[in-house]
């Protein structure tokens, strides 16, 4: 099984709803799945499975969750499966569910069960063919790549007045500026949000240049924990957290000073818990999104390191997941971002060339973060390494960083 989130946005940049995509088999490793085996367990709805096992609340404090139906699991026990709010699911749908009755009178079930439903992958010319459809529906994707999508919100704002529409398949910001400005979407998704936007030379403000500084320092071969600590001392945000942490870790002495702090936690901790924190303040003017996706990237490239036979990189490879979206943070190229942080060796050749001994891991965080699942499989068929064991560290990565952000265990 693989598993994947991808988050969908309101015009203000922050995020609104998350969709769960799925593969139940891995047909790239066994093709004889798409012969007769390949509905084996069709009925059964793996993101509400997901959601299940995990609790909503890990994927998301308050944000509706968007869960794919198949022509054969519309007519599950959806609700026997998963006891998250009815309201907090979206049921989508596509253009394998036909417009006739038995599946007209199960979505319409489905919306008196309180479960809200989107449709997507419809042509314009299904728009007709759909209307009763239509008629139940609370979100329509529109991909702003298929379609005329300026032309398709006026219909629907004429025909269907109370549907939600959803800007789909969105490249770069560019685009994403465009279709807010014309107004009439709801929510927006693609990898807009993911891709830099390079100003030429864009002005560092004076709080990221001391985060920057700071991450220069610990990640020197030999840093001091005295100068360091300094460092850490003028920004009360980073004090708070440092002193909060290391207070967990007392039992009978308290924390006299910020290098006494510094000093319980050692060198390997406090470089690890700084490229952490750092990165959480220093993203802070940014969609919460990207820090999600950097401290995800981070744990789950982390986490990569046993099945890929690569233990004794744990630390190279979060501090890789953590930076790999500072082009988009400081609106640089890679290049140019990573000079500004030092970061070098075989970080900075994955990051910038895709190159190297962690560009596998890379490269297979950021394809499942997008679920293209067809190269994840190739990918893991390379390195010899079971899906389901990538599917729990996932899994645990969502649960790490609910625990860091939120400081809950689930």
């Amino acid at each position: 099984m693989l598993l994947a989130l991808v988050p969908l946005f309101n015009e203000d940049m922050a995020v609104h709803a998350y969709s769960i995509f799925t593969q139940k088999d891995n047909f790239f490793l066994d093709p004889m799945m798409q012969g007769t085996r390949q509905n084996d367990g069709a009925a059964a709805v793996y993101g509400l499975e997901m959601i299940e096992e995990m609790g909503i609340e890990t994927i998301s404090e308050d944000c509706e969750i968007f869960v794919s139906l198949s022509n054969i699991s519309v007519f599950s026990d959806v609700a026997g499966q998963c006891s998250a709010p009815h309201d907090r699911i979206v049921f989508l749908i596509d253009n394998t569910i036909p417009p006739v009755e038995m599946y007209i009178k199960r979505l319409r079930e489905l919306k008196e069960m309180g479960y809200k439903l989107a449709i997507r992958k419809l042509a314009v010319s299904d728009f007709e063919n759909y209307s009763e459809v239509l008629k139940l529906m609370d979100y329509v994707l529109l991909n702003n790549r298929k379609i005329a999508i300026d032309k398709a919100k006026i219909y629907f704002g004429k025909i269907y007045p109370n549907i939600r529409l959803v800007a789909g398949n969105i490249s770069d910001m560019e685009t994403f500026e465009r279709l807010k400005a014309s107004g009439g979407y709801e929510l927006y998704e693609g990898e807009f949000y993911r891709v830099p936007v390079t100003r030429g030379n864009v002005e560092i403000s004076p709080l990221k240049v001391n985060y920057i500084a700071l991450m220069n320092s610990v990640n020197s071969e030999n840093f001091d924990l005295a100068d360091v600590a300094d460092i850490i001392g003028r920004d009360p945000a980073l004090t708070i957290s440092l002193l909060e942490m290391v207070n967990r870790m007392t039992i009978n002495s308290g924390i006299t000073t910020i290098r006494h702090a510094a000093a319980m936690l050692g060198q390997k901790e406090l470089r690890k818990w700084i490229n952490t924190a750092v990165v959480k303040e220093m993203y802070a003017d940014k969609p919460g999104e990207i820090t999600r996706l950097s401290l995800l990237r981070a744990k789950f490239a982390e986490f990569l390191a046993e099945p890929f036979q690569m233990q004794a990189r744990q630390e190279e490879l979060f501090l890789m997941g953590l930076v790999s979206v500072l082009d988009v943070i400081l609106e640089k190229s890679m290049e140019e971002a990573l000079e500004k942080v030092k970061v070098t060796g075989d970080v900075s050749r994955a990051l910038t060339a895709g190159e190297g001994p962690l560009a596998s891991i890379l490269e297979l965080v950021k394809q499942y973060e997008s679920a293209n699942w067809q190269e994840v499989t190739r990918l893991l068929l390379l390195a010899n390494v079971e899906v389901s064991v990538v599917n729990d560290l996932y899994f645990k990565s969502l649960q790490w960083y609910r625990q860091l952000m939120y400081g809950r265990e689930e």
